[in-house]
Order: C-alpha cells, then structure tokens, then sequence
C-alpha cells in the first residue's frame, strides 16, 4: 500500500518476473542470444532514474529477499502477479518459468500470483501441459510471447488455428487473462513478430478472455489505440511505458498516456513494473505524483484524477484477478458517487422520522 497526501492506493504489480539469466543457465553454442537477451534487459534498465541501476551481475538472478525487498517491503506492492517467459533456445532451465516462479508461493502466497505460458507450436503436448499447469497452479492467466523462437520457427499469430486451440483450451480451463508481449522488440526476436493487428482477430472470437497488451503495443501505440478503443476485453499493460519512459522520455510519456487515456480509458489500463527491469517503487511513486504537462500540445488529452490513478495502479487488475481490496482502499460505489452532498442528510432525516 502506498500513502501520499492522506490518499491510499491499493497497488497490485501485474507484470513481474522471477528469472534467472545466469551463465549456468545458457544453453552451449547459443551463448550469444542467451546474454544479448538480457543485455537488452538491462539497456532498457538505464532508462530508469540513476540510483535504482544495478549491477550487471545483480542484473543476471536476483534472490527472493531481494524480490521481498523491492516488491513488499520497498516497492510498496500488495499484490504481485508473475508472468512466465520460458526462453528454452537459449536458457536451459528456462528464463522465468511457471515451476520456477511458484517456488516463491510458500512464502508469499497470500500476496502473489503465477500466471503460466503456452505455445501453440506445442500441439497435444503443449495443450496437456496448459492442462497440468492450471490444476497445479489454478491459473488465472497466461504470458504469450509471439515473437518466441521455437526449434526453425521464429513466431507465431493468435490467428493461427493452432494457436486458437489453445486460447479455447484456455476459456475453458477458466484462465481468462491473456497478456500478450506486443511491444519493443529484444534481441535476437524479431520486430514484427510483435505486432498488434492478431489481438484484434482473437479478441473478437474469445469474448470471455481478457486480452492484457503488455506495452501497448509500443511503437505502435496509434495501432493499439485504435484497435482497443473497440475490443471491450483488450486492456492496456503499462510495463515499460512507465518503466521506461516516465523518467527517461517524459514528453513520449505524457503522449502515450495521453493516447491511452483518450481511446482505452482509464478503466483499462493496469499497472506493471516489470520487475526486475525496473523496480516498483519509483514507478509507483512517481505516477502518483505525475500530471499530463500543461502545455498546448497536450492540452487536448484527458486528465488523471486521483481516482484514476488508483484504477490504473491495482483496482483494474484487482477486479480482473477477483483480488479482494480493503474496504479502506477501494472507490466509493456508483450509489455513493451519484449521491449529492446533503443527500445523506436527508435520507437520515427520512429515516428516524419514519
């Protein structure tokens, strides 16, 4: 829970990994992808205000105490949710898998939750696996990387028929949310393998999964933008939007948030901090803190309230996960906002005369 100026934000991390990128996990003779990988990783960890850089060592595998400390005890988050990334090309454990990640459920999980993954170049067997993994784990979401290689393929589309066996695997296991990579690229993958234009097809079919677009779609945010606008179940990921850009491209910020706010909406969006790119607790206090630049080009863009900020920081993922929220920290309900003030007056009033 974070507190700034009497106000309390109930803040849910719907974007973090667990991952281990040491040099005992490269696979032999794909040693260069395997560090380019989290070279790219920790490029993008730069972007990030000067005292929160680590060490590139550091940067590699991170401890779970070093995960406790980030997360709960500094990064102010109540709720975290793990996105698994498998990488087995190049990463021979895997780089954040569903079996690694839920090794951190005995301690936290009461403030935890593992999504799993799946690859639709699986066949019978990737679909038994979806299967095991959500008895086991009873996911509530995957993580799908589009862009991922796999044996001589190098990506794959949510239109895939293959691919749409498994999102019907998934609406009937009841995993419901679906967050999709479509954003910057990390080498080796390949760019367009992260576009946006297959969400709009499967989002359409699958009226009962939430599509989660992780970085919205950047740099394709126009794209995203007029694509979500008209899918009532595609949501807006903002891991690496805040991540990366608050602090080291303010003025992109100000225009993606914008965009974002104007077509998604502010109950749409929900907050990530990519952990460990980047830790939450800079992010978190920073957007609560931030305000769309009072300048001529941005003047057409939508304000966040206070409100919005809460939506934005954990109640939209909160609902999207059936996360319970302190009383103390939710919204007042649509009656108590329809309310007038003076009304409750009256209706007291009402009351003991009756």
């Amino acid at each position: 829970m974070y507190e700034k100026d009497g106000e309390k934000y109930f803040i849910v991390d719907a974007h973090s990994h667990f991952w281990d990128a040491s040099k005992e996990n490269w696979v032999e003779g794909k040693e260069q992808f395997a560090k380019g990988w989290i070279d790219c990783f920790y490029g993008y960890h730069q972007l990030g205000p000067p005292e929160t850089h680590w060490d590139w060592e550091k940067y590699l595998k991170v401890t779970p105490e070093d995960f406790e400390r980030d997360m709960f005890v500094e990064g102010h988050v109540d709720h975290a949710i793990f996105q698994s990334t498998y990488l087995k090309e190049w990463y021979k454990e895997g780089f954040n898998t569903v079996e690694q990640n839920a090794q951190l459920l005995e301690r936290w999980g009461d403030k935890l939750i593992v999504n799993g993954r799946f690859d639709p170049r699986e066949g019978d067997a990737g679909l038994k696996q979806l299967e095991a993994d959500a008895q086991k784990y009873k996911l509530k979401g995957v993580k799908l990387y589009t862009a991922e290689w796999n044996g001589d393929s190098r990506g794959y589309k949510l239109t895939d028929p293959e691919a749409y066996h498994f999102l019907q695997a998934a609406q009937d296991l009841g995993i419901k949310n679906i967050h999709v990579h479509k954003g910057p690229t990390i080498w080796p993958l390949d760019k367009d393998a992260f576009d946006v234009a297959d969400v709009d097809h499967a989002a359409t079919d699958f009226q009962g999964l939430n599509f989660i677009v992780e970085h919205v779609g950047l740099p394709r945010i126009e794209d995203f933008c007029f694509m979500a606008v008209q899918e009532p179940n595609v949501y807006a990921g903002l891991s690496v939007v805040i991540g990366g850009l608050m602090h080291a491209r303010p003025k992109f910020f100000a225009k993606v948030m914008g965009e974002l706010l104007f077509w998604v909406g502010e109950d749409k969006m929900t907050f990530g901090s990519d952990y460990n790119i980047w830790t939450p607790k800079w992010q978190v206090e920073g957007f609560v803190d931030w305000q769309m630049p009072d300048d001529d080009q941005f003047a057409d863009y939508p304000r966040l309230t206070t409100a919005s900020k809460k939506k934005i920081l954990g109640l939209n993922a909160a609902k999207l996960y059936d996360i319970p929220v302190p009383q103390e920290l939710q919204l007042p309900t649509s009656a108590d906002e329809a309310m007038q003030p003076g009304e409750e007056l009256v209706e007291d009033k009402a009351g003991a005369q009756a």
